[in-house]
């Protein structure tokens, strides 16, 4: 095991009211947030459509190692904590945005990495967490809005806590 950790590192979007612009999020678990179904009554989860946990990695969700989270905590004690969505069409309207936020009311953000991040080193056994800081709202696209630069800098930053 020449690896002690993985952390999926970068910036994301985060939920108003949950996760501040220039903030930094801890994930104390990764969903897969948009892998199922559409139906006329609303989304369907993938395991709710007969698909077995094993070909998914164990399932739509994988837990932050509790010892690298704690460390990540302990190093950015001003982090928000909370789930992190992964999802693989940037949530760009209000109904899209109040529908995945009331699947998910303890999510603080949403990316694109983190959930295949976490698989791939659950499979490996090593332990894995996910460090975001916030570029922008989740919701429709206002790129007047968005704080990349703010984000990158944080992230730098918060990189140090890595170390």
């Amino acid at each position: 095991r020449p690896y002690r950790g993985v952390v999926s590192a970068g910036i994301a979007g985060g939920f108003v009211g949950r996760a501040a612009v220039g903030g930094t999020v801890l994930a104390d678990r990764s969903v897969a947030a948009d892998l199922g179904a559409e139906s006329p009554a609303g989304f369907i989860p993938v395991e709710d459509l007969g698909m077995p946990a094993e070909l998914l990695g164990g399932g739509r969700v994988v837990s932050a190692d509790p010892g690298l989270l704690g460390a990540l905590r302990a190093a950015l004690p001003a982090a928000t904590v909370g789930t992190v969505l992964t999802v693989s069409t940037v949530t760009g309207t209000t109904a899209s945005t109040a529908a995945l936020a009331d699947r998910h009311p303890d999510a603080v953000a949403e990316a694109m990495e983190g959930y295949g991040v976490g698989v791939a080193a659950t499979q490996a056994g090593v332990p894995f967490a996910e460090l975001r800081t916030i570029s922008n709202p989740i919701g429709p696209r206002d790129r007047g809005s968005w704080r990349m630069r703010e984000a990158f800098a944080a992230l730098t930053t918060a990189a140090a806590a890595l170390r």
